[in-house]
């Protein structure tokens, strides 16, 4: 049962929504950063959005993504994403392994975390965004 399994706490995975320029159009898209002086893998993450938009509950598919292995100090890229979405909480569940220990956690893009006030440069990208600890 999963409550029989020992969760360590995440240190050295990060995730972040970075706006790259692509023949002139602005493409927003989720990555994952791992930090650490060690490969991760089986990296699982589910993704959804939810909220509320002009009075109206709103709900997005959930989304589901596997990233075989990241190496150490690098990063991969989860999904593109929707600018419309930025006025949902956008949720991501990480699971991975680190040699045999496995690590869980859940990042939430709370709704209106995109702001242009919130957007900064992120140097593991070299790309602007938002970026998630």
């Amino acid at each position: 049962m999963k409550k029989d399994i020992k969760f360590p706490p995440v240190t050295g995975i990060k995730l972040a929504i970075a706006k790259e320029v692509i023949n002139g159009h602005d493409e927003w898209n989720v990555y994952i950063i791992n930090l650490n002086l060690i490969e991760v893998n089986t990296v699982i993450i589910t993704a959804k959005g939810y909220g509320v938009i002009q009075g109206e509950t709103k709900k997005t598919s959930v989304l589901r993504h596997m990233i075989q292995e990241i190496g150490p100090e690098s990063m991969a890229k989860i999904e593109p994403i929707d600018p419309a979405l930025f006025t949902l909480n956008n949720e991501y569940w990480v699971s991975y392994y680190i040699l045999d220990q496995i690590f869980d956690k859940k990042f939430i893009f709370t709704e209106g975390s995109m702001d242009p006030s919130n957007i900064t440069f992120i140097p593991e990208l070299g790309l602007e965004g938002v970026i998630h600890r």
